[in-house]
C-alpha cells in the first residue's frame, strides 16, 4: 500500500480538480463561449489543471463569452489575449481530447480486461500499461481531432471533408507531443515511484492512479506547448 499521506493527497487533489471543473462548468452555463467546443474544453482541463485552469478561465476565457462579445459589439478576444495564452488555449484542446480519451480507455480496460489482450498485452507487450496506452492514444486521437474539427471548420468556413483533413493536420503533432509527456511521467510514476519506492502497482481503481494522471496531463501540456506555438505561428492551428 502507498503511504497514507499519498492516498490523502491524491483524494484532496482530485477533489480540488473536480470542484474547479464544476465551478467553470456552472459559469459556462451562464456565460457560454462563442466557440461552443470551448464549453467542454475549459471544464475538462479543470479536472487536472485545477486552480491554474480556473484562474486562466476567469482571466482570459471569459473574454470569449458570447455576452462579452455582445457588450463590446465585436470580438476583441485576440487583441486582449497574449500570444502565450493563445498557445495555452490551443494546447488545451489536446488536453481535453487526451483527458477524455484516457478516462474512457482506462475505464473500458478496467471494466473489460480482455481489451488489454486485444491491444497486444502478452503478445506485443509484456507490460499491461503499454497495451492500454495504445487504446489511450486511439481514443485521445479521435476525440482530439473532433475538438479541432469543431474549432477549425467554423472559423475557416470549410466543408466537412476539408474540416476533417485540417483537424488531423492540426492535432496529430500536438496530441502526440502531449501523449509523450503524459506517458513519460506515468512510466516514472509506475516504475520508479510506486513499484520501486512503495512496492505497489498503480491501477485505475486507485485514487493514486488518477492523481498521477493529473500530474501526467500537466507534463503533457508542457511537452505539447512548444509544438502548439509552432503550429499556430505556421497557421496550421487557429489563434483563439
Amino acid at each position: 500500500m502507498p503511504p497514507i499521506w499519498v492516498h490523502d493527497l491524491a483524494l484532496a487533489c482530485l477533489a480540488v480538480g473536480i470542484a474547479c471543473a464544476i465551478v467553470i462548468a456552472v459559469d459556462l452555463v451562464r456565460h457560454p463561449q462563442r466557440m461552443w467546443i470551448m464549453n467542454i474544453v475549459w471544464p475538462v482541463n479543470g479536472l487536472f489543471g485545477s486552480v491554474l485552469t480556473l484562474w486562466l478561465y476567469y482571466r482570459f476565457g471569459r473574454l470569449a463569452a458570447r455576452d462579452a462579445a455582445d457588450r463590446s459589439k465585436r470580438s476583441n478576444t485576440k487583441e486582449k489575449t497574449p500570444y502565450p495564452v493563445m498557445v495555452a488555449k490551443g494546447a488545451m484542446h489536446c488536453g481535453a481530447g487526451c483527458t477524455l480519451g484516457d478516462i474512457v480507455a482506462e475505464g473500458l480496460a478496467l471494466a473489460f480486461p480482455v481489451i488489454a489482450f486485444w491491444a497486444g498485452w502478452k503478445t506485443l507487450f509484456s507490460e499491461k500499461m503499454f497495451a492500454i496506452w495504445v487504446i489511450d492514444y486511439l481514443f485521445a486521437f479521435v476525440l482530439g481531432v473532433a475538438f479541432q474539427y469543431f474549432t477549425i471548420k467554423p472559423m475557416r468556413k470549410l466543408s466537412p471533408a476539408e474540416g476533417i483533413v485540417q483537424a488531423v493536420k492540426a492535432d496529430t503533432l500536438s496530441l502526440t507531443a502531449w501523449q509523450i509527456g503524459m506517458y513519460g511521467f506515468m512510466a516514472i510514476a509506475q516504475f520508479a515511484i510506486f513499484r520501486n519506492a512503495f512496492g505497489v502497482r498503480l491501477e485505475p481503481s486507485m485514487p493514486e492512479f488518477w492523481f498521477m494522471m493529473q500530474i501526467a496531463m500537466i507534463a503533457g501540456f508542457f511537452t505539447s506547448y512548444p509544438v502548439n506555438w509552432w503550429l499556430i505561428k505556421a497557421g496550421v492551428k487557429e489563434r483563439m
